[in-house]
Formats: structure tokens, sequence, C-alpha cells
């Protein structure tokens, strides 16, 4: 007897198979593309020269000394005050919590220009509280802590996020074992939830630090941009960008690789905490 042909979909099973796993090659290769020429084309326009050359730039200077100083300060109030709050609405569950979270997120989702008015109608001299500020002498506006407060508005969803997120996902078994044994819930959420969820608060830390970094149009319309006082890396290249494009090519590239070296530390410190 003559063999039967196979059926269309019998013929080129290992092509059936194969199908899929290209797409998936293919969609991550596009992805990587497009993510990544625009970083790539900052460097491949911008000689070492160059980069010593705006490094050499007094005003280049002030301004990536400043946005070293005021993010890390940024990221320090959001780690302290953002870890506990994540805590809280990742093991509560109380009426009005889907508001809350929606709330502290909504930042991610707001223009910059609108986080910048909304800045100043809550802190600014004639916002809700600009009075009560001016009265204990805190001056917002036009200063260096306008800056950490812009950075903080814009950047602390990103690290609550990512911390619920991360303590959500620690068995509960393990807080319920701690409480047993007679640990106090401060110690169980010191000694058990965050180095479990370690990992999940080194992303969220590199992402609010990563979003700092770029930060520009709130920070540029509650601070707005002085030179040595509040002109972070961003406003600079920005002021830069008409009148002196290599100048603002060279300093984009110093800000690539300060971002990328800092958060690559960041994930490697909670990489190797877990060791």
């Amino acid at each position: 007897m003559s063999a039967q042909p196979l059926a269309p979909r019998e013929r080129f099973p290992r092509l059936r198979a194969a199908w899929f796993p290209a797409l998936l090659g293919l969609s991550l290769a596009v992805a990587l593309t497009f993510l990544t020429l625009p970083v790539v084309a900052i460097f491949v326009d911008t000689g070492p020269g160059r980069l010593l050359d705006s490094l050499g730039d007094p005003s280049s200077r002030d301004a990536l000394r400043l946005s070293l100083l005021t993010t890390t300060i940024a990221v320090a109030i959001i780690v302290v005050v953002g870890t506990p709050a994540a805590y809280l609405l990742a093991t509560r569950r109380f009426r009005g919590r889907e508001l809350v979270v929606t709330l502290v997120e909504l930042p991610l989702v707001l223009p910059p220009a609108v986080a910048g008015i909304g800045l100043l109608a809550a802190l600014g001299p004639r916002g809700i509280l600009g009075p009560a500020l001016d009265d204990l002498g805190i001056r917002l506006v036009l200063q260096t802590a306008g800056v950490v407060v812009a950075l903080v508005f814009v950047s602390a969803p990103f690290y609550l996020r990512a911390a619920q997120t991360a303590f959500a996902a620690v068995d509960p078994r393990w807080r319920e074992a701690s409480r047993t044994l007679g640990a106090s819930e401060a110690r169980t959420f010191a000694r058990i939830a965050v180095p479990a969820a370690l990992p999940g608060l080194a992303a969220g830390l590199a992402l609010a630090w990563g979003r700092a970094l770029g930060e520009f149009g709130a920070t540029l319309m509650f601070a707005g941009s002085f030179r040595g006082i509040t002109q972070t890396v961003p406003l600079a290249i920005y002021d830069r960008f008409a009148t002196d494009f290599d100048g603002a090519l060279a300093l984009s590239a110093v800000l690539v690789a300060v971002s990328a070296a800092l958060l690559l530390t960041v994930k490697l410190v909670g990489r190797d905490a877990l060791r």
C-alpha cells in the first residue's frame, strides 16, 4: 500500500513549532533597536574630546553636581517614607484602599507641566500651604529645596508601586511565623519583609532614581533654571540646545553615562545583598 500523504498541518511540524519563538525574537530585536539606537547615536556623534570639554565647563559641572545632590536627597526621602508606606498598602486591606493607591500613583500619568502647576498651587507663595511655609521661613520656589520637592513628587510613585508589588509577593506565612515566635511587627518588617523584598525594592529605587535624574518639566515650572541653584543637567541641556547643540549633545552623553552607572550600581547592590 502506498503511504498516505501527510495532512497539511503535519507536513511542517518543526516550522509550525518555530514560528512563535521567531516572532518573540523579532519583537525583542525591534524593541531593542528602537530603544537603544537614540542612546547609541548620542555617543556616536559625541567624541571623547567633546565629553572632556563638556566636563571642563564650569556650568556643566555645576549642573551635574546639583543633579547628583538633589536626586540623592530625593531618593533618600522616597526610600525612608515610601518603604513603610508601601508595606502598609501591600499588607493591609481597608476601606478606600484602591482610592489611596490611585492617588499615590496619579503623578505617574500627570504631564510634567501639570505637576509643576500643582506644586505651585500647593506649595507656592500663594498656594494652599504657601503662607504656612512662609511663616516657618521655608522657601521652595526658585530654590534648591524646590528641586528636591519636584523630584520627590514625580519619582516617588515609581518606587511606591514597585515596593508595594515586592512586599505583596512575600509569603505571608513568613510574617506570621515571625510574629508567632514573638517578634514585633516592626522587627518583622525590618528583618523579614524588607530582606525578602529587596530585589523589588532595588528595582523600584533604580526606576525612581532614573526618573529623578531625567526630570525636567516640573522642576522648571516650580524651581526655575538658575545656574548652581536649580539648574540640573536636563535644564542645562535645554538651555544649550538652541545655541550650542554640540555642547548639549556632550552633556546628554554625560547624563546617560551617569544614569546608567547609578542604575547598574543600585541593581548590583540589591542582588548582592541577597547572597
